[in-house]
């Protein structure tokens, strides 16, 4: 639902692709943004009747992209039936932090569960949400390998088939945009190469492999790596794996749970340092028990605790996702990197938002694009979120 009239953001640094315009205005008009007024040129916008948001110095940027999302504010993606919408209260309680489109993302099921998922996300997806854009299905999983599965369900792990694939592009209304999956199978690596043909990214996930598995799946099509050193073989001097290999080629992007958890902020800078600037996507994996105080939870169907903001399977201790959100993301690298905001952005918009082929209306400040929108303090809080024009946040 875009807004039919017009709206005259004033007093920004606003954040775009050509640079940061200080104390410029941005126009935008039915749900769209029309253009960037530098401050030189603030009386010459045809604004006529547009509402004026006079922001007060404060910063402008593209909302977030999180294309790796469980759920977050007591709502669970795999929960979704019938009768039991999930997208809209996790799209209003992301929006809150941040996020301006998501993928719903998945785990490892039963076969009928996850049936029943997609199909409820089909429905839900087509109906929209009343805070963040759903823009699409994360299928994490169930094609994976037992032996780096985490938090993933090891009694549902299975190879993959491209009829399986197909049953579940089905279901889905063909919203599934990314999916996780191990490549050192041979019906995994064929359902790489189908879903790519389709228009799904493949992404390295949940994997055993080797770096020689990693090129044979880069070849097949994958683009794509998940949640990065955590959940694959490690990087080694005489085998790189999966993570050195996510590290070693240079056409494979990255996911980054930047929590202070899942990788310490060395780990964070090494990335930073090694890979191109437009392969790292930050990414919350967050869970249903995020924003929530701490207790027992459940993912999927496996017993889980939550403790100062630590999400630990029950049984074994494995992290089991996390309860981070994507301010709190872009804060930590700012502060893991001693990078700038201008530097780190990319990781939370454009670059997710191409990885999954929405970069033609998502993720920058552009003529033409959603005017998804954040007006962040000058301590990088959100102090209000629009979705396609929407005011769906305010502090």
């Amino acid at each position: 639902m875009s807004e039919s009239n017009a709206k005259l953001f004033t007093n920004a640094n606003i954040y775009t692709p050509d640079g940061i315009f200080e104390g410029a205005s941005l126009l935008v008009r039915d749900g769209l943004i029309e253009s960037v007024i530098p401050a030189a040129l603030a009386g010459t916008a045809d604004a006529d009747g547009a509402e004026i948001i006079d922001v007060g110095g404060a910063i402008l940027v593209p909302g977030f992209v999180d294309v790796h999302v469980h759920g977050g504010g007591g709502f669970d993606v795999m929960s979704s039936r019938p009768g039991k919408p999930m997208l809209d209260g996790m799209s209003l309680f992301h929006a809150k932090h941040g996020t301006t489109s998501f993928l719903a993302t998945t785990l490892t099921a039963s076969k009928e569960d996850i049936d029943a998922a997609l199909q409820s996300l089909a429905k839900e997806l087509e109906e929209g949400t009343s805070g963040a854009d759903a823009v699409g299905i994360h299928l994490e999983g169930p094609f994976i390998n037992p032996v780096r599965c985490g938090a993933q369900n090891p009694a549902h792990i299975r190879e993959a088939s491209v009829e399986e694939m197909k049953k579940y592009m089905d279901y889905s209304g063909h919203s599934i945009r990314l999916m996780t999956i191990a490549p050192e199978f041979a019906g995994n690596l064929e359902t790489i190469a189908y879903a790519t043909q389709n228009g799904v990214t493949a992404s390295i996930g949940h994997s055993d492999g080797k770096i020689a598995d990693v090129r044979e799946a880069v070849a097949k099509g994958a683009s794509h790596v998940t949640h990065m050193f955590n959940g694959m073989s490690p990087m080694h001097h005489r085998e790189p794996g999966v993570a050195g290999s996510a590290l070693i080629i240079d056409d494979l992007a990255v996911e980054l749970i930047v929590d202070g958890i899942h990788m310490t902020p060395d780990i964070v800078s090494l990335i930073y340092k090694t890979k191109p600037a437009d392969k790292i996507v930050l990414i919350t994996d967050a869970i249903e028990a995020t924003g929530c105080p701490d207790g027992d939870y459940f993912l999927g169907e496996l017993p889980i605790i939550v403790k100062d903001n630590k999400a630990t399977l029950r049984d074994g201790g494995s992290l089991a996702g996390s309860t981070l959100t994507m301010d709190r993301a872009m804060r930590n690298t700012i502060a893991f990197t001693g990078l700038s905001l201008e530097e780190v952005l990319p990781g939370l918009t454009i670059n997710p938002a191409r990885q999954v082929g929405i970069d033609d209306r998502k993720g920058s400040i552009e003529a033409g694009k959603d005017a998804d929108l954040l007006i962040l303090d000058a301590d990088l809080n959100v102090q209000a979120t629009y979705v396609r024009g929407r005011n769906v946040y305010q502090a």
